[in-house]
C-alpha cells in the first residue's frame, strides 16, 4: 500500500502534466461556462522563499457559489486562499508570479489599496479567534474603523450581521457580554459576523469548523448555503463528507498543483484524475 501512495504523491511538475491540468480546467469552465467569474486565477506560482508552493495554477471561481479546495496537508490550498485577500504579503519573502483577478481587475497590480481589498475579501479562520470584547464590539470593529460612529446605524451594521450568521436570536439580549463566554460554535459564527459587518463580496474560510462539534458544524453548513445568496464563499476543508455536502465547485490539489477542478458531483462519483478518485475515497491523504 505504502508504495502505491508514494506513486500518488510523488511530484508531477512536468509539461504533460501542467497540460493536462489546464485541459481539466478548460473544461470545468466550459461546463461553468453560465457561471459569472468572481475570481480568476491564471497561471500562478508561489513561492515562499526559494520554495516553490504553487505550480501554474488556474481556475475561476465564479459568483454567488461556493467553492470548496480540498486535498491532503501542505498541497497548496490554504496557500491560494490566503492569496485572494494577499495575506501571505504578511509572510517574508513570499512572492507570487502570474495574475489573480477580482471582477477582472488583478488584485497584485500596483494601484489596488490592500485595505480596500481585505475589506472586500474578507477571511474566517480555521482557530476561533474573537476579540476580548463584548459581542456587540466585536461585530461593528470593522464598520467603526471604517470611519462610522453613529450608534443607530452600528445597531443596525451589528443586527443585520448577526443576523446573517445565524447568531441574532441566540445573543440578541446579551449583546455587551463578552464574546469569550460563548460557545466554541457560537464564536466561529461571530467571527463570521464580524467579517460579514463590512459588507465584502467574498468570504474566504480556512477549515472553520475543524474544532467544532457536529451541531455547530451543520449550523455553519446551512448558514453558507443562505450565504452564497449575498456573496462569494471559497472554503478549504479536510472534510471529504463536507466538502461534498456544501460546495458547487471543488478542486482537488496535490503537491502545489491543482490536479482536478469541476463541479463538485463530478469530483466525487466521476472524476478525471485516478487521484483525485483514490483521495475522495480515502485510499490515501
Amino acid at each position: 500500500m505504502s508504495s502505491r501512495i508514494d506513486t500518488l504523491t510523488q511530484p508531477h511538475h512536468t509539461a504533460a502534466r501542467r497540460a493536462q491540468t489546464a485541459e481539466t480546467t478548460m473544461a470545468s469552465s466550459e461546463r461553468s461556462q453560465d457561471r459569472i467569474p468572481k475570481i480568476t486565477v491564471e497561471d500562478t506560482d508561489f513561492f515562499y522563499g526559494e520554495k516553490q508552493a504553487l505550480f501554474k495554477v488556474a481556475l475561476t471561481v465564479p459568483a454567488n457559489q461556493v467553492t470548496a479546495f480540498i486535498g491532503p496537508s501542505g498541497c497548496g490550498k490554504s496557500t491560494l486562499l490566503r492569496c485572494f485577500n494577499r495575506l501571505n504579503d504578511l509572510v517574508e519573502g513570499a512572492r507570487v508570479v502570474g495574475r489573480i483577478c477580482l471582477d477582472g481587475k488583478d488584485i497584485y497590480d500596483p494601484s489596488v489599496d490592500v485595505t480596500d481589498l481585505r475589506t472586500r475579501v474578507g477571511m474566517v479562520f480555521q482557530k476561533v479567534n474573537p476579540f476580548p470584547k463584548s459581542i456587540y464590539q466585536n461585530v461593528v470593529y470593522g464598520p467603526q474603523l471604517q470611519g462610522i460612529r453613529r450608534r443607530s446605524v452600528l445597531d443596525g451594521i451589528a443586527e443585520k450581521s448577526l443576523q446573517g450568521a445565524g447568531l441574532w436570536e441566540e445573543v440578541k439580549d446579551r449583546l455587551h457580554h463578552s464574546a469569550l463566554g460563548l460557545s466554541g460554535g457560537q464564536q466561529q459564527r461571530l467571527c463570521i459576523a464580524r467579517a460579514l459587518a463590512v459588507n465584502p463580496e467574498v468570504l474566504l474560510m480556512d477549515e472553520p469548523c475543524s474544532a467544532l462539534d457536529p451541531l455547530s458544524t451543520a449550523k455553519i453548513e446551512e448558514l453558507l448555503h443562505s450565504l452564497k445568496d449575498q456573496l462569494t464563499v471559497v472554503i478549504v476543508t479536510h472534510n471529504m463528507q463536507q466538502a461534498a455536502r456544501i460546495s458547487d465547485l471543488t478542486g482537488f490539489f496535490l503537491m502545489g498543483e491543482l490536479l482536478e477542478y469541476a463541479d463538485t458531483k463530478t469530483i466525487f462519483t466521476n472524476p478525471s484524475d485516478s487521484r483525485t478518485e483514490d483521495y475522495v475515497t480515502g485510499r490515501f491523504g
